[in-house]
């Protein structure tokens, strides 16, 4: 089976600190692939890899059998590799619609001004992904002007509306309140399974790993500690004492 995403030999240090040792990773289609670990152990490093902005000291990505490893990340997006930041990265100024529009022009290569936005043919497409993720009601309000749950909801619309085959996500209910969290994860993970989209997220809440993730990668000093099952990884002793702290 062709592997979404294969890193091999992945080395990258900083300032003498290895913050990738020699790392091998791959994701197979349809998983949800759930990144824990300390701070620094190389989980946001990979994903800067994968999307095109860090270039590793050496070994290769390849997406779909395709080597990426040093593929821009605007060419690294139109294959098919989408991410989502713990900030949304959303035009504050711009309506949620607009906001859409853009990422629609944006993935073929022709920006367009404002006022032309409202008349692109992908018009249509950005309101069904709108629905899609709860947040139609909000198109025509500009993003400034909606709270941080409904702003990660439309980010993730944004990278769906760049076609992606894998989303990567950094702490995707950073910032969130507790109490919306599982309502937000309900609403991505079914979007992603509708749109057949494999994800890999970053995540710092073992709830959150446990319910949602088919599979957790452990992640600590710059190399891969454990792979295996939420329940698989999270009995794990050496696990539960040196990653998550228990």
């Amino acid at each position: 089976m062709t592997k979404v995403i294969e890193a091999r030999g992945l080395k990258k240090t900083y300032h003498s600190t290895p913050a990738l040792a020699d790392v091998s990773f791959s994701v197979e289609p349809g998983r949800i692939v759930g990144l824990i670990g300390p701070n620094g152990a190389g989980k946001t490093t990979f994903l800067n890899i994968s999307t095109g902005y860090l270039r590793p000291q050496a070994g290769s990505v390849t997406f779909l059998g395709q080597d990426i490893t040093s593929q821009l990340p605007r060419t690294i997006t139109r294959l098919g590799i989408a991410r989502a930041f713990q900030i949304p990265q959303l035009f504050l100024d711009q309506t949620v619609m607009e906001n859409m529009l853009i990422a629609a022009a944006s993935l073929q290569g022709r920006p367009s001004g404002l006022k032309a936005l409202a008349s692109l043919p992908q018009a249509p497409e950005m309101e069904r992904l709108l629905d899609l993720v709860g947040v139609r009601q909000y198109a025509q309000r500009k993003a400034r002007e909606l709270p941080e749950g409904q702003r990660k909801l439309v980010d993730i619309a944004l990278a769906l509306a760049l076609k992606p085959k894998l989303l990567l996500m950094d702490e995707p209910t950073s910032g969130v309140a507790s109490s919306e969290k599982l309502g937000i994860m309900d609403i991505l993970t079914r979007a992603l399974a509708l749109e057949n989209v494999t994800s890999v997220f970053v995540e710092h809440d073992m709830d959150m790993v446990e319910r949602y993730a088919s599979r957790v990668a452990v992640w600590n000093m710059g190399k891969i500690q454990k792979v295996g099952t939420p329940a698989e990884v999270l009995a794990d002793p050496k696990v539960r004492e040196q990653v998550i702290g228990i």
